[in-house]
This record gives C-alpha cells, structure tokens and sequence, in this order.
C-alpha cells in the first residue's frame, strides 16, 4: 500500500507543513519508507474548527448510525489485511501473532461500544416527574442525562499502535458518545496510523458521518500542545510518560476556559507476594512473575515494576530463582531507539543508587532498540526513604524489595504513589492476617489483582484500567471498557421541558426501550406508565 504521508484534515488530504517526520526499523534500524508532513498550525486550526462544525450533526444520529458507523470502522480496518500487522511490525518490532491479537481487540473494542450505544442505557436517563400538590413547595418536572461535550483529542500511544492509537479505546468510545475526534498520530508509527485513519474515514462515508468528524494530524510536542490549546476543543485522551501527559494536562489547565485531559501515565504495579504463597508456590511464582515482567518486552502500562514479600528463607529461594529465570531470558526489541535508550539509562540509575543491587541482567546482542531483561533488589527501609527507586523504569525490568516484617510491608504499601494495579498472591490465612493490606492497597490503585498478574487488560463492561495520580490525571475514569464512554460527556437536567423538546431517551413514552431510573425506580417503562 502506498503511503503519502499528509494529514488528514475532514475529508481532505493537506501538507502545508515543511517539516516531515520518518520512521524506522527497531529491530534493524533501517529506514522506512514514507516522510510524513508535521501539521502546521492553519491545519491544526482547519481540523478542529471542522470537527466543531460537525459535532451537532455528528451528536444527532441516531444511536442506530453511531453504532453502525464502529462496526464498519472495525470491518474496514480488517479490511486492509496483512499490510496492516506487516507496517505495525515494521515500526515497532512487535511480533506479527502480538499484532494479530492487538488488532482483534481493537475490532473487539468497536464492536463492544456499537454495543453500548445501541442498547442506549449508557446515558444514565433519570426522571423525577412533578409533584405539582406537594406541600410545601411542588416538584418541577427533572430530567437528566448525559450528553456528548464536542470534539477530542486522542494521542496515538507508542506501545500499543491499534489498540490504544488511531482508531483505539479512546477514539471509539468518544465517537461511541457523538464526539468528533482528531488524533495526533504517534511519530514512531506514522504510516499505521494514515492506513488506520483512511479506514476510520472510508467507514465515515459509508455511513454518511459528517465531515469533520474525524481527522488525524502528524507532529511531535508543538503540534500536540497546539491541539490541546485550540479553543474549540473539548477534552483530551493520552496514553504515554508522565512528562508527556503532565505537559498536555498543564497546557489545557492554563487555557482560558481549561478543558479535561484524561492522561493514563504509567505505573509501577506492584505485586505483594504474602508468606504462605511463597511457602506452597514459590518457584511457579517466580516462573509467572518472570513471564510478566518480560511480556511484550516490558512494553505494557501494567507492567509489574516492583515485587516486595517478607523476608524470609522462602523470599530467598524465590529471589533466587526469579533472578535465574531473568539471566536467561533473551533480549527483545522495543518499540523505538528512544525508548531503548531511556530503559537502559533507567537500569543503571537504579542499579547506581545506594542500597539498590542490580541482581541479575540477561546478556546477548541486542538489535538497535534492544533491550535486556533486569532484576534489582533492594530493602524496604531503602525503598522508603529514596523516592526514585518507586518511579516507573518502562522496560523489562522489575525491583524486588525485601521487608522485615509485616509492618515494614505496610509501611512500603503506605509509601506507595497511585497506580493502576497491585496484584497480591496469598493464602487464605494469608488474606486474614495482611487484611490491613488490602485495605491499604484499595486507596492506591484501580485495580486489584488476586493471586494472578497485572499484564493484560481485559476489554469489558467492568473493567477499570485508571487509577490515583500519577498513574492517571483523573482516577474516576477508566480508558479501557465500557466506563470509557464516560469521559467525553456531561450531565444536563432539563426542568419542566415539554415532551416534544425532550430527547427520545427522556421523552414520557420510552420509545428507545432503554433502561431509566424513574423516582428512583430503575424500569424500561414509559413515565407514569
């Protein structure tokens, strides 16, 4: 497939811009074909100002076309075939089965909000009819629902280069609420993303979506903030590094009229592994653990960063084979050089701190952006008392600190900045008597893990992939499940609105068959029916 490396502004292709951007080859360091033009600030300003023209067209469809329009995106991004996992691998050196996976769960995605959409409860409908005889004031007439807020911003992420960029989580459930979207294409995997973003607007045709409900921009830092500063624009989605999401939160905190950004910023997952686990399990947990931490190179926001347990003769033995299971794994490839670079430098700005031993390293030759798997240990009192070694090293490296006692673990879960996960292995003795620890554990994290592993993220009604800061900018909010939607509406309470004024979803007779809450009573039936 021939890339030509514009932005798409609507419908139209632009490079205005005399900066391009290439990629290449992690695995080989070759070039790769195709110069991507850096959007200029007029096209930055066309895209937006389109997207804000089509936003009350575009939140006026029927449930119905909304729906339909995911499930063709999904079908067009199939589409495409094996060009698309053979570009994806080419820039990022993700394996081709990893891809396939990868794109049936961005499909998957779309399919599971078409869903939510179509059956419509997603905008939580209530109804409070009026009490006109109440005494000693009467009721007015209250109904509230969600509505869509207007066009969002959606960063592309380096990690995951379907299913949490160009036609991701982010953008289907902000389409799946009527918002229109420009996406800010990842640098490092520019032609996946044009593929993607021509398959996102052939969909739009075929459902006859507005123009301008979508659009994808190439560039680096300057065209993000620009994006993010624009005045019509209504929210932001990011998934990346800490600096990153902080500058674009800072940028749209500072604006006039300051607008939401709901940055997903990585985290350090810890995973608690109690006495009596490592006493029945320690050398499959070790195995398990490895498996983890090594997983797609280290390259997944849950990651598991830091392992901590009790000291105790079964803690060694486990330290002990967890670290030859880390010798022996063999160097992957990550997603770009940059990244390598910053992993590398990570493992020895830990393995340089006092207090901090670098345990076990993989050897081998490494392609350009390689990567060895790393194991550090260090004590819990250390581990308090130095900040630095808590912050996310992305990678395939993990730190595994040792407590003396029961206290000293709490004391380590208390330190704990927020996180999207903790995994906790134990008995049930285990969970008795370290109950305080989970309590501890439910303040600090989205996620809480039992006897399992904080890789993979299942996408679902229920699932919460968000947490406290600095995981996220906002823990209320998932970015992965059906919760998804709720970041890019607002609530909006309509009193004493005749029926014919009303929405369908809050109109007396509920001709959508959706599910409402009625003075309090959650029912499909009609008001006073």
């Amino acid at each position: 497939m021939t890339l030509h490396g514009k932005n798409f502004i609507g419908n139209s292709l632009s490079a205005e811009g005399e900066q391009t951007l290439t990629a290449s080859n992690p695995a080989t360091g070759a070039a790769l074909d195709g110069a991507f033009v850096v959007a200029t600030a007029t096209e930055i300003d066309r895209a937006v100002n389109l997207a804000s023209q089509a936003f009350p067209a575009f939140r006026a469809l029927s449930a119905e076309v909304r729906a339909t329009f995911l499930e063709a995106i999904a079908e067009e991004i199939l589409a495409i075939g094996d060009s698309l996992l053979e570009r994806a691998n080419a820039e990022t050196g993700l394996p081709l089965a990893r891809l396939t996976g990868e794109r049936g769960r961005t499909v998957g995605q779309l399919k599971l909000f078409a869903n939510i959409v179509r059956e419509g409860s997603w905008v939580q409908a209530k109804i409070d009819p009026a009490l006109p005889d109440r005494k000693p004031l009467p009721r007015p007439d209250l109904r509230r629902m969600l509505i869509p807020i207007g066009p969002v911003a959606v960063f592309g992420a380096s990690n995951f280069p379907f299913a949490f960029s160009v036609a991701g989580g982010d953008t289907a459930s902000a389409l799946a609420a009527g918002c229109p979207v420009i996406v800010k294409a990842h640098p490092a995997h520019p032609g996946v993303s044009e593929m993607t973003a021509a398959a996102i607007l052939r969909a739009a045709e075929r459902v006859g979506a507005p123009e301008g409900v979508f659009s994808l921009v190439h560039g680096v830092k300057e065209v993000g903030i620009a994006l993010v500063e624009h005045p019509r624009l209504e929210a932001v989605a990011f998934t990346g590094s800490h600096g990153a999401g902080m500058a674009l939160f800072n940028a749209a905190a500072a604006r006039p009229r300051p607008i939401p950004v709901f940055a997903e910023m990585g985290s350090v997952n810890p995973v608690f592994l109690l006495p009596g686990a490592l006493a029945e399990r320690g050398e499959a947990l070790a195995a398990g653990l490895a498996q983890s931490i090594t997983l797609g190179v280290g390259q997944f926001c849950t990651n598991p960063g830091l392992v901590a347990g009790v000291s105790t003769l079964a803690l060694d033995t486990f330290t002990s084979a967890l670290g030859a299971t880390v010798s022996a794994a063999p160097p992957g490839v990550m997603l770009h050089q940059g990244i390598s670079s910053v992993y590398a430098a990570g493992v020895k700005r830990l393995a340089g701190t006092g207090g901090v031993v670098l345990a076990a390293e993989a050897t081998g030759e490494t392609a350009p952006a390689g990567a060895h798997p790393a194991l550090l240990t260090t004590s819990a009192a250390n581990f308090i008392a130095n900040h630095a070694i808590g912050e996310e090293n992305f990678g395939p490296s993990s730190v595994l600190v040792s407590c003396d006692s029961r206290d000293e673990l709490l004391a380590l879960a208390e330190a704990l900045d927020g996180q999207l996960t903790a995994s906790i292995h134990g008995t049930e003795r285990d969970f008795v008597e370290y109950r305080k620890l989970i309590h501890i554990l439910e303040m600090k994290v989205g996620r809480l893990i039992f006897n399992g592993y904080p890789t993979g993220v299942e996408v679902s009604y229920a699932m919460q992939h968000g947490g406290p800061y600095p995981s996220t900018t906002d823990s209320r909010t998932t970015s992965v499940g059906g919760s998804a939607i709720e970041r890019f509406v607002r609530p909006l309470c309509y009193q004493d609105t005749p029926d014919l004024l009303l929405p369908d979803e809050l109109r007396n007779e509920n001709v959508l068959s959706i599910w409402r809450l009625i003075d309090g009573k959650t029912t499909q039936e009609a008001v006073n029916g």
